[in-house]
């Protein structure tokens, strides 16, 4: 990024018509402050959990002011691709840090204070993509994609059952081996290791009943009703990067998630 992208004025039109007459629309300047800082994240010139510049210093690069860059910043803040720190400055978000992993971890429990559960791979290897996962990861079926099993336990209790798929292309340095030894959140070693962020995903709930399989690994009956989310896990660009399938038991938590 460089002061050579600066937008010159208070809007920005493109034509646009089918019919070949010149149709302009207008982005608000600060929305063209929002698309270049948020380039600037895409590209890692700021790395996840870094601080970015200060309003100052971005409505001097931007040659804009500084009310201007808040308003762009307040958008970014809000779509959880930055972090504000009172006193401190604004930092780029990080799956590193408590809060985010909680965005994506919306299963609460009955009774006490959340905390991240306990992972355990149960199963890691490279497999040949299916149709439905292919489509979804917008691949083509039968390319190389990344299956891994896994449980997440709460106080020693197996409470979510998960499969997840990755695509090969996108993680090429992600071994069975390391897969298998690391007991983090997922979305934090994709972040530290190949620069990969999740930033929003969309989430697909019903309730199922327990299969032999599921009832074996949660420890619960067969036929036990689990709750299903289906995931589609998005980076910048609007990309595809994960498909999950998680199943959850609900005996001692429920599912909590906001609306606004």
């Amino acid at each position: 990024m460089s002061s050579a992208h600066s937008p010159s004025s208070g809007q920005n039109a493109t034509a646009a018509s089918g019919s070949g007459v010149s149709s302009p629309t207008f982005s608000p300047l600060y929305q063209q402050i929002k698309r270049l800082i948020l380039q600037g994240l895409q590209s890692n010139e700021w790395r996840p959990g870094e601080l970015i510049p200060s309003e100052m210093e971005l409505a001097a690069r931007f040659g804009v002011s500084q009310g201007t860059v808040r308003k762009a910043i307040d958008e970014l803040a809000a779509e959880n691709l930055v972090v504000r720190r009172q006193g401190k400055g604004t930092f780029v978000a990080s799956h590193l840090e408590a809060r985010s992993q909680f965005r994506f971890l919306r299963l609460k429990p009955d009774v006490g204070e959340a905390h991240y559960p306990d992972n355990t791979i149960i199963e890691a290897r490279r497999v040949r993509a299916p149709a439905d996962v292919a489509r979804q990861l917008e691949i083509k079926t039968g390319d190389s994609i990344i299956f891994m099993l896994r449980m997440q336990s709460f106080d020693g209790a197996p409470t979510i059952l998960e499969e997840l798929w990755l695509p090969s292309a996108i993680f090429k340095g992600l071994s069975v081996e390391r897969m298998l030894a690391y007991k983090g959140p997922m979305y934090a070693l994709l972040e530290t290791e190949f620069g990969t962020q999740m930033l929003r995903a969309t989430e697909s709930i019903r309730a199922v009943a327990a299969d032999e399989r599921s009832a074996s690994l949660l420890k619960v009956p067969v036929h036990s009703p689990l709750l299903s989310v289906q995931r589609v896990s998005y980076t910048y660009g609007d990309k595809a990067v994960e498909v999950r399938r998680s199943f959850y038991v609900t005996n001692d938590h429920y599912y909590h998630n906001e609306l606004s």
